[in-house]
């Protein structure tokens, strides 16, 4: 069975019989303690990475902020915080990326890639916030 068949079937025959009812439909729900199928764990994986996207930019922003005013109330030659945050951001994403196809590729093909991928996204965005933060603190 070609490879773009066996990814488009799953989807179709879940999204019918949600249709028909003989599924229930996630449907937009909040609660994804409480999820059932592969594709309802995938969509839940998939907030959450989009959650702690948003928790990363606005510490980012914050963050480019504070290396602004540094680079601004420095009065050497040696400034460029703000270039090596910028620096250091997209080193960041370009690992985050990678560590994340790499943990899903054992996976590779299988309705869980998706979850798992996503969860290792969430996890190292989490903790790049984090990492974010203390660099706030520390000014």
């Amino acid at each position: 069975m070609p490879r773009l068949v066996r990814l488009i079937c799953p989807a179709v025959l879940a999204a019918f019989l949600a249709a028909a009812g003989a599924v229930p439909a996630m449907a937009q729900t909040d609660d994804c303690d409480s999820v059932v199928t592969q594709a309802d764990i995938n969509a839940c994986a998939d907030r959450d990475y989009e959650d702690a996207d948003q928790a990363l930019n606005a510490t980012y922003k914050a963050t480019v902020a504070i290396m602004k005013e540094y680079d601004i109330a420095s009065a050497t030659p040696q400034n460029g915080a703000l270039a090596r945050l910028k620096a250091a951001q997209r080193a960041w994403v370009t690992f985050r990326d990678a560590a994340c196809e790499a943990e899903g590729f054992i996976y590779r093909g299988g309705s869980v890639e998706a979850a798992v991928v996503a969860n290792c996204m969430t996890r190292l965005t989490q903790a790049r916030t984090e990492d974010l933060m203390l660099l706030e603190d520390r000014n």
